[in-house]
């Protein structure tokens, strides 16, 4: 169902008007909400980039960059990111020449002040609360929560979200939580997380590694495991401390959520003729691949088995993953960068993880979703990925039709973000 265009408020009324010279005085004496002046273009700052080590949160950002790039070419957009570390600007800037990004404080403060509307981009929270609730003071422009997972809501999460534009949950349990906790924003719905949109390339970085490695296009699958907790303390960069008791667990059912996998992988390289790529999607998961899957596989099945060692970035996986048959696992965000890019991919959650998985339920994918701690499931799962192979025109089917819905919700969504912006929408 498309958005209900709220009313427009006062302030909102501001921001719109080009022909408004004078900016709103706070009550608090806080910075004033300035109203773009007349003939400028509108001006966008997306809040997002949580962090480097996970290609699904690098994903984040350059889907909702291309989303505002198709949708709102009119726009300037400016990247407020928690970090772009380890390549990322690069590939950022490489892809997005004109986009500008700001970490500076006084950087920041000068976007704040300029922009006319705040964006909040995927996560698996309101990652960024305290800064969506700085230009909430601050300003007093719209703003809007975008393709994000709510587990909980706090009191000022609650306000915070009531006066956003709009709330988009990226899947459907979120979304209950919100409208169970009394938020009242006047847009609250289902909105695809900003990865599905993601379209980097790295087209010679895959093929050298595919032909490095024997893997031809068209006749292997990917499969990404990884453990109940991501063991972030292992991974330097973080600096995080030894968890034990996430470790005790982690180690407790390794076993029990890879074996499928395993049983998947043998099924697949024993009846057909396609190769299966062990890789990651976090800094975390090579050793987990190579212990859990790899190391674990019988001699005849590890032959027709590639174990990726180092970790990637998100356009060199993506050239990858359009380049196969089609991934499985127990990751997100590579399936919802599959599905975006009309590649099939079958999703494995469990307990421990938040309720972004339910949204394969939410695109009509629920026959690709696994509960791992559900046996009944997990007994399905080998056969459901051997039939990404056999029965390959339903398989491509369903996969198109869940990217065609959720291509619908990222037009109706961006159409929102346009009037946030008091831009006209067709």
């Amino acid at each position: 169902m498309s958005p209900t265009r709220p009313n427009v408020s006062r302030r909102e009324f501001l921001v719109r008007s080009a022909a408004a010279a004078a900016a709103l005085s706070l009550a608090d004496g806080a910075i004033a909400a300035a109203a773009p002046a007349a003939g400028r273009r509108p001006k966008l700052l997306l809040r997002s980039s949580w962090q480097t080590v996970n290609i699904g949160d690098i994903a984040h950002t350059p889907g909702v960059l291309r989303l505002l790039e198709e949708h709102i070419p009119e726009a300037d957009v400016t990247l407020w990111p928690s970090s772009v570390d380890n390549g990322v600007r690069e590939m950022l800037m490489a892809r997005f020449r004109k986009l500008k990004i700001v970490r500076a404080a006084d950087d920041v403060k000068q976007a704040i002040a300029e922009n006319d509307f705040l964006l909040h981009g995927s996560g698996p929270s309101v990652v960024a609360e305290k800064d969506v609730a700085r230009w909430r003071k601050e300003t007093g422009k719209p703003y809007g929560i975008y393709g994000v997972t709510i587990g909980s809501v706090s009191d000022p999460l609650r306000e915070l979200l009531t006066d956003a534009r709009f709330t988009y949950c990226r899947d459907s349990v979120s979304l209950k939580v919100i409208q169970s906790a009394g938020v009242k924003c006047p847009i609250m719905e289902f909105g695809p997380d900003g990865a599905f949109a993601t379209d980097l390339r790295n087209d010679a970085a895959a093929d050298a590694f595919l032909q490095k490695h024997e893997l031809t296009q068209g006749r292997f699958l990917c499969v990404i495991p990884r453990l109940r907790y991501t063991p972030y303390w292992t991974i330097p960069s973080k600096k995080r401390p030894f968890d034990a008791k996430r470790h005790a667990r982690n180690e407790e059912l390794k076993e029990h959520d890879c074996a499928p996998l395993r049983a998947a992988i043998e099924l697949v390289t024993r009846e057909t003729d396609h190769k299966v790529l062990i890789c990651p999607e976090d800094q975390t998961q090579m050793a987990v691949g190579k212990e859990m899957l790899y190391d674990k596989l019988s001699g005849d099945v590890q032959k027709k088995c590639v174990w990726r060692e180092n970790y990637w970035l998100t356009d060199e996986a993506l050239s990858t993953y359009v380049k196969s048959e089609g991934m499985f696992g127990l990751e997100m965000h590579t399936p919802i960068m599959c599905i975006g890019n009309g590649v099939p991919a079958i999703v494995g959650r469990f307990e421990e993880q938040t309720s972004k998985g339910f949204m394969w339920r939410d695109i009509g994918l629920e026959d690709w979703l696994f509960d791992m701690d559900r046996p009944e499931q997990t007994a399905r799962l080998p056969e459901t990925v051997l039939s990404l192979v056999k029965d390959r025109d339903a398989t491509m089917e369903r996969t198109r039709k869940a990217g065609e819905y959720v291509k619908q919700r990222q037009r109706e969504t961006m159409a929102e973000v346009r009037r946030g912006l008091g831009l006209a929408v067709s």
